[in-house]
């Protein structure tokens, strides 16, 4: 096993990739109740998506560790397990058995373009403002979602929103748990995500705003069915097959797309392993994460990506892909804690999604805003996004308008074929959504 990692060459042991497993899996904990919380909003089974949850995120990090060797580590995606259920299901009306056959095939897309070799060119082609854009605009809409959650944000008839009731009890909760979260991360405390969950769930059950488990059975207790969700993606795949599930796929295929170069780039770098600032073995990472997406939507959850929290892995000593397989270990280990999802409410999770949006909101500061023809397909990308409460609608209207600014301003040739493909694609969008 040493040999299999190369620990001596990388300067690591069993006791530093255990510590650095054990941290990450903490600090992203967090989507095991976050993950079902959304997805359940659509009809799912809370249950069944947390199991598949866990599943999804033990194998694709198993996957990582054993083939990438990469101390990265994967579970459903936060934002595109937002667009899966507000947008494409309550959005769009579109049945959640036919929004997994959608991650299914957006799955086996990922799979044929990373063995092609083509994910490499469509990444190419996509300009580096416009994948700080899709970033930064899924950040302010999960947060907007998060606000929206905690009851802090409400409908307004007159200015279509306001601030809510902050004097409600569960409302101040989920302000102590923003506060709380925010002081954790602020020190620098890894898992300060997961950690402020658990004291705003605590503070809950204190001031009798969240149910006390009953005893041992309401903490620890059988691995839930996964009957209401398994499967399913095959059984609708063939409903897959319209132009609006055709954006529905793309949108999956652009954000994952943009996770995972952005996951692999940052946590690679952090733990010393890019050569001549290229990432060895990344065809191998890339199948891992999209073969973790088909395995995801398989068993009943929204796509499979790496997380960019497998740094605070890196941060302790975490090397090699011995980190990624100590995680896999703890999230099957977590299947059976699924009854603290009665613990872990709205007034708990919303906090999380601040926070992560906050995280995400940081591409803006890349983005060449001085370029005027850059900056209004940008801008419009990250504004639209929360407004019209809809990832795939923002990343629409910024695709159509990048070509139109981009050809008036003379820069032709900065404009790579494939855009004008999407070009059409996006109008087509917006002329069938209609």
């Amino acid at each position: 096993m040493k040999n299999y990692f190369r620990f001596e060459e990388l300067g690591t042991s069993y006791k530093t990739e255990f510590m650095a497993g054990l941290t990450t899996f903490l600090a992203m904990a967090y989507i095991l109740f976050v993950n079902p919380s959304i997805l359940s909003e659509t009809g799912m089974d809370e249950g069944a998506v947390f199991a598949a949850t866990a599943i999804a995120a033990a194998v694709g990090s198993l996957l990582m560790g054993l083939i990438a060797k990469y101390p990265i580590v994967l579970a459903p995606g936060m934002g595109l397990n937002a667009f899966f259920a507000y947008t494409v299901v309550l959005g769009y009306g579109i049945p959640w058995e036919t929004a997994l056959s959608g991650v299914l095939a957006s799955g086996i897309i990922f799979v044929i373009l990373t063995l092609t070799g083509l994910r490499e060119k469509i990444i190419n082609a996509i300009p580096a403002s416009l994948k700080l854009a899709v970033g930064a605009g899924i950040g302010l809409y999960i947060a907007f979602i998060g606000f929206q959650n905690a009851g802090i944000i409400v409908a307004d008839p007159a200015t279509l929103l306001a601030v809510g009731d902050i004097t409600s009890p569960t409302v101040l909760l989920t302000i102590f748990g923003l506060v709380v979260s925010v002081i954790f991360i602020t020190f620098g405390i890894k898992a300060g995500i997961f950690y402020g969950m658990i004291f705003t769930a605590v503070a809950g059950m204190i001031f009798g705003i969240i149910p006390v488990p009953s005893g041992i059975s309401g903490i620890v207790s059988g691995v839930p069915s996964m009957a209401p969700t398994f499967g399913q993606a095959f059984l609708h795949f063939g409903d897959i097959f319209t132009i609006e599930m055709l954006v529905v796929i793309l949108t999956f295929l652009f954000v994952d797309f943009f996770d995972t170069a952005g996951t692999l780039v940052a946590v690679a770098t952090q733990a010393g392993l890019t050569k001549n600032g290229k990432l060895p073995r990344a065809g191998k990472a890339l199948f891992a994460d999209s073969a973790a997406t088909i395995v995801g939507a398989s068993v009943g959850t929204s796509t499979t990506t790496s997380y960019v929290e497998s740094t605070a892995g890196v941060g302790v000593g975490g090397r090699t892909g011995f980190t990624a397989i100590v995680a896999a270990g703890f999230f099957l280990l977590a299947l059976f804690f699924s009854p603290l999802l009665s613990v872990v409410t709205s007034e708990v999770t919303a906090p999380a999604l601040i926070i992560v949006g906050v995280m995400m909101a940081s591409a803006l500061k890349d983005i060449e805003w001085d370029q005027f023809e850059i900056a209004v397909p940008a801008f419009l990308t990250v504004l639209m996004m929360p407004l019209t409460y809809s990832i795939a609608t923002g990343i629409a209207i910024g695709f159509i308008f990048y070509p139109i600014t981009m050809l008036v301003k003379g820069r032709t040739k900065e404009i790579h074929p494939i855009m004008y493909g999407l070009f059409v694609i996006f109008i087509l969008y917006f002329v069938f959504l209609s």
